[in-house]
Parts: C-alpha cells; structure tokens; sequence
C-alpha cells in the first residue's frame, strides 16, 4: 500500500504541475478580462493543493527536496541575468 500511495502522490503532483504550467500560459494570452481573473483563481487554487500535496509528500518522505543551493551558485545564477552578455 505504501508504494502505491507515494506513486499516486507523485503522480497527482506531476499533474497539478502540468496544470500550471498551462495557466501561466493561458493567463498571459486571454484578453478578456473576466476569463483572465476565472484563470487566475484556478491557478490560485491549483497552486494551494499543490502546497498541500507537496506537505503530505515531505511529511511522508516520499518527496525529498534538492540540496539548497551554495552562495556561490546564488551568485553565478544572479550574473547571468544582470551581466549584459544575454
């Protein structure tokens, strides 16, 4: 039961993070302003059940995030995007 609760929880999480990424690219390319503001609140919601998830994920150790990032790679990353080589 237990691997196939974790695989449920990924998989339902991997769908939530499709869902987004279509919002973030429906929202920006709606010009109707009551449609745009529906999405938004879709997304809004979708976003909080992502929250939830990835919390129940975490709690049950089936997600383990990435080590955090060094200073040093921080920095790098920043330099990218403010050294006028882009």
């Amino acid at each position: 039961m237990h691997m196939q609760e974790k695989t449920m929880v990924a998989d339902t999480l991997t769908g939530i993070n499709g869902e987004l990424v279509r919002f973030g690219e429906m929202i920006p390319q709606t010009e109707n302003k009551e449609l745009k503001q529906t999405l938004k609140q879709f997304r809004n919601a979708c976003e909080q059940s992502q929250e939830e998830l990835y919390q129940i994920a975490r709690e049950k150790s089936y997600y383990v995030p990435a080590a955090k990032a060094t200073q040093a790679e921080i920095d790098h990353v920043k330099s990218l995007f403010t050294d006028k080589t882009l």
